[in-house]
């Protein structure tokens, strides 16, 4: 179904993009999610990634590897924002706002992952949450297969310690 999308949308059907799109937004929007913290933000990193990804689709010279592609094009936007926000100045006025309510999945998922260090986080997530493997990862978050696996040796451990658990180890 995504392939026969994604070909559709680079022929240039803006129906198909739309619906390509439709498929990949609970997916991104749980990535963005757990890398900004609100809504607002997540909301505006998925608006740039499709975007980006509209004006960038006939860049994708392999249609297998889509969803890797435009993960880490969310998560550069991210970045992006994240960057932004240290280099605002907050005030102590809060603006009134909508209460936003995220799904239970989501939630449970950014509870465990908030103990972590923020280099952890991600990879547990794409893992773990978004199905992909290590190389994958190593190349959506730029870093060596072997520092992905370093990474969720780790983040399993301080996880089980965090929650009292004891693991035996297992390989990436």
């Amino acid at each position: 179904m995504t392939e026969h999308l994604l070909r559709k949308a680079k022929r240039g059907d803006p129906d198909a993009f739309c619906s390509l799109m439709d498929t990949q937004m609970q997916s991104m929007y749980k990535i963005a999610r757990t890398y900004l913290k609100n809504d607002e933000d997540a909301a505006d990193a998925i608006q740039d990634t499709i975007l980006s990804c509209y004006e960038n689709l006939l860049s994708l010279k392999n249609n297998r590897y889509f969803k890797t592609w435009l993960t880490k094009i969310l998560i550069n936007k991210c970045s992006d924002i994240r960057k932004r926000k240290k280099r605002m100045v907050y005030s102590d006025i809060l603006p009134e706002g909508a209460v936003y309510e995220e799904d239970y999945e989501t939630a449970e998922w950014n509870q465990v992952l908030a103990p972590l260090d923020e280099k952890y986080r991600p990879v547990l997530l794409l893992y773990y949450m978004e199905g992909f493997n290590t190389k994958e990862i190593g190349e959506i978050l730029n870093l060596k297969v072997s520092t992905v696996k370093t990474r969720l040796q780790r983040g399993r451990q301080m996880l089980a310690q965090e929650y009292h658990y004891n693991i035996k180890e297992e390989r990436a």
